[in-house]
C-alpha cells in the first residue's frame, strides 16, 4: 500500500498504519506514529518492552505531540479533498454529454423535446427553437410526473373501490340467492301442501265409494246365495216326485208343481254398480288447477329489487314497498337508484295494453307511472315527463300530473287506489280511480322506447302496493 503512494503522501504517513497520521507523536530517536498505533503496538508487546517500532530502541520517556507534522497532515487532507472535488466536477456522465459536438447538454428543446447543447442550439436543426435550462425542464418533467403520478394514484384508489364493490356484490349475489331460495321453498310447499291434500281426499272419496258399492254387491251376492238355495230345493223336490211311481204321484203334483211355479225373477244387475273412474281421471289435471286457482295470487307488476334505492324496503313477495330512516347496504350497480328513493318493475313494455293497480291507501307521498328505460337514476332529478317519467304525484297533500311544469289535479275524492292503463301502440297512458272509474288524467304521449312501471314513496308507515288481479280458468266455448 506504501509502495503506491506520492513520496509527500508517504511522508506524512505513519510507519504502523501507512494512512495519514492521526494525532501524531514523536519518541526521543525521532521516529513518528499515530499515537493510538503505537500504544495499540506496545499493548502487543507487553508493558515492559517500550522499543521503537522502527529502530528497536527502549524509550522510557512518554511520547510528546508534534503539532507540526499534525498542521501538515491537515493541510494536505484539505487539499486531497479540494482535488477529489475539482475532479468530480470535471467528470461528467456520457449521458450528459451531446453525442454529437461533445459539449454538456445545459439546454432543452422544447419543440423537440429533447436535451441539447449550447452548439446544436445555433445548430441549423434546433436554431430559433424555444429552449430553456436543463434544470427548468427538469423541474417541468418532474411537475408533469407528479401530475400522473397522482392520476394513477386516483386511478389506483377507483379500481380499489371497485374491486371493494364488486367483493361486495359477490356477498349480496349469495345473500339474494339464498333469499330465493328460501322463498322459492316456501312455495312450493304451499303447492306441496295444496296437492297432497287434494291427493288425499281424492283417494279418500276412492276408498269411500268403493267400501259403498262393494258392500252393495256384497249384498246382491248374498241374496243370489238365497235364491240358488230356494231354487236347489225346489229342483231337488221336482226331482223326487219324478221318481215315484203310480198313482202316488198324482197327490202331490199339484202341490209341487205350484211350488216349481212360484214366480222367481230372473236377476238383473243394479245400475251404478261400478266405480264411476271417469269422475276421478277425467281431466284430473284441469279439475286440480281450476281447485288450485283459488290459491293462486297473480300480480301484474313485480318489483324490482336490483332497481330500489338503498333506503326502501320490500316485502318478501316483491308486490309492496315503503320508506324507511335506514339505508342499507346494497351494491352500487348502475339499475338502482340512488339517492332518490324510487323503485322500478320487473316487467318492461314496447307494445299492447297493460294495467295494474297500486293501493295507496294513507301514504302521504308517493309517485305512480311509468318510466323511461333510458332515465337518470344515479341523480336525484324530479320525476316528470321531460325526466322520461309519465306519473301522477301525491305530495304535501295535493295531487300532480308529472308535466313540465307540473299540473294540479282537483279531485273530489282521496283515491285509495290507483289504476294505471298503459296503450304503447296508442301512446297513452291513463289514471284512474278503481272504486267508481274516475278519470283522473290522460298523457299523451309516443312510447319510442322501452318503459317500465315506476313507484317512488316517501313514507315509511304506508307502503305502496301491486294488487293482485282476478283470475279464472275456463274452457274455451265454441257457441
Amino acid at each position: 500500500m506504501a509502495g503506491r503512494m506520492s513520496l509527500p503522501e508517504v511522508d506524512l504517513s505513519c510507519p504502523i498504519c501507512c494512512d495519514i497520521f492521526r494525532n501524531p507523536v514523536v519518541l526521543k530517536c525521532s521516529h513518528s506514529f499515530c499515537a493510538p498505533c503505537l500504544q495499540e503496538y506496545w499493548s502487543g508487546t507487553g508493558a515492559r518492552s517500550r522499543d521503537c517500532p522502527l529502530c528497536r530502541s527502549q524509550n522510557l520517556d512518554e511520547p510528546v505531540p508534534s503539532l507540526t507534522l499534525k498542521n501538515l497532515c491537515e493541510s494536505y487532507i484539505q487539499e486531497s479533498e479540494g482535488l477529489e472535488e475539482a475532479g468530480a466536477e470535471l467528470y461528467c456522465d456520457p449521458g450528459e454529454m451531446c453525442p454529437l459536438h461533445g459539449e454538456r447538454l445545459k439546454l432543452y428543446c422544447v419543440p423537440d423535446k429533447m436535451p441539447i447543447c449550447v452548439v446544436c442550439h445555433t445548430s441549423r436543426k434546433h436554431k430559433q427553437h424555444d429552449c430553456c435550462p436543463i434544470s427548468e425542464a427538469v423541474a417541468d418533467v418532474k411537475e408533469q410526473m407528479k401530475s400522473a403520478l397522482s392520476s394513477l394514484q386516483e386511478k389506483r384508489d377507483t379500481f380499489d373501490k371497485m374491486k371493494k364493490n364488486y367483493e361486495d356484490t359477490v356477498a349480496h349475489i349469495q345473500v339474494q340467492a339464498r333469499f330465493v331460495e328460501r322463498r322459492t321453498r316456501e312455495e312450493f310447499e304451499k303447492l306441496h301442501s295444496f296437492l297432497n291434500a287434494e291427493e288425499e281426499a281424492r283417494m279418500e272419496a276412492l276408498r269411500r265409494e268403493e267400501e259403498q258399492k262393494s258392500r252393495a254387491v256384497r249384498q246382491k251376492i248374498e241374496e243370489m246365495t238365497r235364491n240358488i238355495e230356494s231354487v236347489s230345493e225346489s229342483i231337488r223336490g221336482l226331482e223326487e216326485e219324478i221318481a215315484l211311481e203310480g198313482i202316488s204321484i198324482l197327490h202331490n203334483c199339484k202341490r209341487t208343481l205350484a211350488s216349481a211355479e212360484s214366480p222367481v225373477e230372473d236377476p238383473v244387475m243394479a245400475p251404478e254398480t261400478l266405480l264411476d273412474v271417469a269422475k276421478y281421471l277425467g281431466s284430473l289435471n284441469y279439475n286440480v288447477w281450476q281447485k288450485m286457482h283459488k290459491m293462486v295470487k297473480y300480480t301484474p307488476v313485480t318489483l324490482d329489487p336490483n332497481t330500489a334505492a338503498p333506503w326502501l324496503v320490500l316485502s318478501d313477495s316483491l308486490d309492496s314497498v315503503h320508506d324507511s330512516e335506514e339505508k342499507q347496504k346494497l351494491p352500487d350497480n348502475p339499475e338502482r337508484f340512488d339517492p332518490d328513493t324510487g323503485v322500478l318493475g320487473r316487467e318492461s313494455f314496447t307494445s299492447g295494453k297493460h294495467a295494474w293497480d297500486v293501493n295507496v291507501g294513507d301514504n302521504t307521498a308517493w309517485v305512480v307511472g311509468v318510466a323511461k328505460e333510458s332515465v337518470q337514476r344515479k341523480e336525484k332529478v324530479s320525476s316528470v315527463l321531460k325526466n322520461g317519467y309519465l306519473c301522477v304525484y301525491f305530495y304535501h297533500k295535493m295531487y300532480f300530473a308529472g308535466t313540465s311544469p307540473l299540473t294540479r289535479l282537483n279531485l273530489k275524492r282521496n283515491p285509495q287506489r290507483i289504476r294505471v292503463l298503459l296503450d304503447c301502440d296508442k301512446g297513452r297512458v291513463c289514471f284512474y280511480d278503481p272504486h267508481d272509474n274516475t278519470h283522473i288524467y290522460t298523457f299523451k304521449h309516443a312510447i319510442a322506447e322501452r318503459v317500465l312501471p315506476y313507484f317512488w314513496v316517501g313514507c315509511q308507515q304506508c307502503p305502496l302496493t301491486v294488487e293482485p288481479q282476478e283470475l279464472s280458468v275456463c274452457p274455451v266455448n265454441y257457441f
